[in-house]
């Protein structure tokens, strides 16, 4: 018996190497391999087993508690019951089926840019980029600086996950997550190479004391996400907001829509196929002046004609009061040794010793606050104090 089991990982094990050996003939020269990630802690045989290592981190991120969360996270619109808006479980997925199909012609690392793909929202807070700007005033107030998607991203699944044992992702996977900032603008994106844990703390805290401290993927694959991100959004929040009846398709600037087309279907075909000619063996991801200057002009009108539409921030105003009220209670909680609360039923139950030691108590709250669902966080509030979810299905 032992003997076959043996045999059976053996096989198994020269599988992986063949599948590593398959990725230098069929990969650019500029592709991440998977025989050269690198993690913070070395893996158990039977943990890592048979699988290549972004591959490895694609499963580990798909089950975390943090993903299943998506579920109920805003993407743009909030406190709207309607079946056909998207939710962030669905934007990452949009991102990843993108990205993927960007990285198979580009001949990249499907596997690390699907990780990356997953991941890169997994700090979203409720509520969407509204829920992140109450948070972040929250933090920086109590002196833990600014709080941001991304480098919470990176919190839930090295540290908060499991329990506080993280899940041991590779250093390309962190870094692709922390660094899509898709919704800054560029025409081209370089990788900048070299990194280690190191740098991934040191960029960390520099983008917690700066938000606007620019951050650069140490991959092409973590380039394609950045790239796909915008993507993968543009078009479907416009399609989001016309089905609302935030803003008409005819809204659309002409100048626009003569190059992008003026639906979510041909603007990411556009979009792709754009990106995929002028980064075809280059080493950099980019795209063309012209689809690059009307794709600007596009995220100007969405933030002008969606983003800070005052039809959409009706909440706003109740939803900041919310958070406030939570972060403060939550923090009185743990100051004050409330086992009762939440945070310490909901959260801090079996959570290792490691990270409560290593976490000031705004962090945790930080932490706890973050990772709610949209619905999970109006349970938590006075009834009284909550705004009603309207219907518009």
């Amino acid at each position: 018996m032992m003997d076959r089991f043996k045999k059976k990982t053996l096989t198994l094990s020269n599988l992986k190497a063949e599948l590593n050996e398959r990725e230098t003939v069929i990969y650019s020269e500029a592709a991440a391999f998977s025989k050269d990630a690198s993690r913070r802690r070395p893996e158990e045989k039977v943990q890592s087993g048979y699988r290549q290592s972004y591959a490895l981190d694609t499963d580990r991120i798909l089950h975390s508690m943090a993903y299943a969360r998506y579920i109920d996270k805003t993407q743009v619109f909030y406190l709207i019951r309607n079946d056909h808006i998207t939710h962030r479980v669905l934007h990452v997925q949009l991102v990843s089926k993108i990205a993927r199909t960007i990285g198979r012609f580009l001949h990249l690392n499907e596997d690390l840019i699907e990780a990356i793909a997953l991941g890169h929202d997994i700090g979203h807070t409720p509520f969407g980029h509204d829920g992140e700007r109450y948070l972040s005033k929250l933090c920086a107030d109590a002196g833990i600086g600014h709080f941001l998607h991304n480098v919470q991203s990176i919190q839930f699944l090295d540290c908060v996950e499991r329990k506080g044992r993280g899940w041991n992702l590779t250093l390309q996977t962190l870094d692709g997550i922390l660094c899509h900032d898709g919704e800054i603008h560029n025409q081209v994106l370089r990788p900048q190479g070299e990194k280690s844990f190191d740098t991934l703390a040191l960029e960390m805290a520099k983008k917690k004391a700066d938000p606007d401290y620019a951050l650069m993927p140490m991959t092409l694959e973590g380039c394609v996400v950045r790239m796909a991100d915008t993507v993968a959004y543009i078009g479907r929040d416009l399609e989001d907001a016309i089905r609302l009846k935030v803003v008409q398709r005819t809204d659309l600037p002409v100048e626009v829509t003569a190059v992008l087309g003026d639906s979510n279907g041909t603007i990411v075909y556009n979009l792709v196929t754009d990106i995929i000619h002028c980064s075809h063996t280059t080493g950099h991801i980019a795209f063309s002046d012209r689809v690059s200057n009307a794709l600007k002009q596009l995220k100007q009108f969405n933030l002008e004609r969606i983003y800070l539409n005052p039809t959409i921030k009706k909440n706003a105003a109740a939803i900041q009061t919310l958070f406030e009220l939570l972060f403060e209670s939550y923090l009185n909680d743990l100051q004050q040794g409330n086992e009762r609360s939440k945070i310490f039923t909901g959260f801090l139950a079996d959570m290792s010793e490691e990270y409560i030691d290593s976490h000031r108590p705004a962090e945790i709250v930080r932490d706890f606050i973050a990772g709610m669902t949209d619905r999970y966080f109006l349970l938590q509030c006075p009834e009284r104090l909550c705004p009603k979810v309207i219907d518009v299905s």
